[in-house]
């Protein structure tokens, strides 16, 4: 039977087909190797700024995530763009000065990775990750002795971050008005944390646990209960109900951290239970998410009073 020769034209869609099959295999394999959390930090003016990226599929092809930069709350990547090992996206500001996006570009090796970001004032600044660690604790935790973090008149187990404007009167810690941060001399693992704390009307504080994950303070009663509200982790896991009481009534957190684990209860009621924190949140001292790390307490944001901050570590 005689065959008709192969067009040019159907050669052509050929193999542009096969190419278009192996580039899109070749992205897919791409972004599912960076897959996962980053802990980041970002050099600029001098400082090393922490930052986190979490980078997950969505479909078969396109690459989504989320990242928190060195303030604010975790924001949602709508894209992130690859090829071979290199990736770049881009977000709208949040907190930073300016309109303009801030820009990312870097390329992934193994667990490590660089770049560049963009600022929203158009300057660029370098900026280093490696995979952030699970966490996973392989055997049940053994728990120390509770220890008392403020005496009745001393702050012998803490050190402001700045210009300290923090007072201890009768074991009452406090802020009487916005200022530094503070955190304690000695850094933990695991543990269990008990705060009290009093706040007045629209006022605004936080626990950061190891220094890097925040369990949000804020006058919140009433509001419903989102992710940057009372006993929020701030802009990850929300409470389950809002409990808030009054502004100037004396309230409680009870924390339970275990690796990424952390349970909250809130004035009694258990608010977030066995929920995994994915990364740092915003003021975070640093990226380190392996390490040990002190309790930080927010003083930049308002008025704030603490009692009876006792934590009790792991052995």
């Amino acid at each position: 039977m005689h065959q008709k020769p192969v067009s040019n034209s159907f050669l052509a869609i050929l193999m542009f087909s096969l190419f278009s099959v192996n580039a899109f295999a070749h992205y897919q394999a791409d972004g599912t190797a960076m897959q996962g959390r980053w802990d980041l930090t970002i050099e600029k003016d001098g400082k090393q700024l922490p930052s986190w990226l979490e980078v997950q599929h969505s479909g078969s092809h396109t690459f989504i995530g989320r990242f928190v930069y060195a303030f604010g709350s975790a924001r949602p990547v709508a894209e992130i763009k690859f090829a071979k090992n290199h990736f770049s996206f881009s977000i709208p500001p949040q907190w930073e000065p300016g309109n303009a996006n801030m820009d990312f570009e870097g390329e992934f090796e193994g667990d490590h990775l660089k770049g560049t970001m963009v600022y929203t004032d158009g300057k660029k600044y370098p900026f280093t990750g490696v995979k952030a660690p699970s966490l996973k604790r392989e055997t049940a935790v053994q728990w120390g002795s509770p220890i008392n973090l403020i005496g009745k008149s001393d702050m012998n187990e803490w050190m402001a971050m700045g210009s300290n404007q923090w007072t201890v009167t009768n074991g009452v810690l406090t802020s009487a008005k916005s200022g530094s941060n503070l955190m304690t001399k000695k850094t933990f693992d695991d543990f269990k944390l008990h705060v009290e704390f009093r706040y007045p009307k629209g006022s605004n504080s936080g626990v950061y646990l190891r220094g890097r994950y925040e369990v949000q303070i804020v006058d919140s009663k009433g509001m419903e209960p989102w992710n940057d509200e009372f006993s929020a982790v701030y802009g990850f896991l929300p409470a389950n109900e809002m409990v808030a009481k009054d502004a100037g009534e004396w309230q409680t957190y009870d924390i339970t951290l275990v690796g990424r684990i952390v349970t909250v209860v809130a004035n009694g009621k258990t608010v977030i239970s066995l929920a995994t924190i994915p990364g740092i949140t915003g003021g975070a001292i640093d990226s380190k998410e392996g390490e040990p790390g002190p309790i930080m307490i927010q003083g930049d944001h308002g008025p704030i009073e603490f009692r009876n901050i006792v934590i009790t570590p792991a052995k």
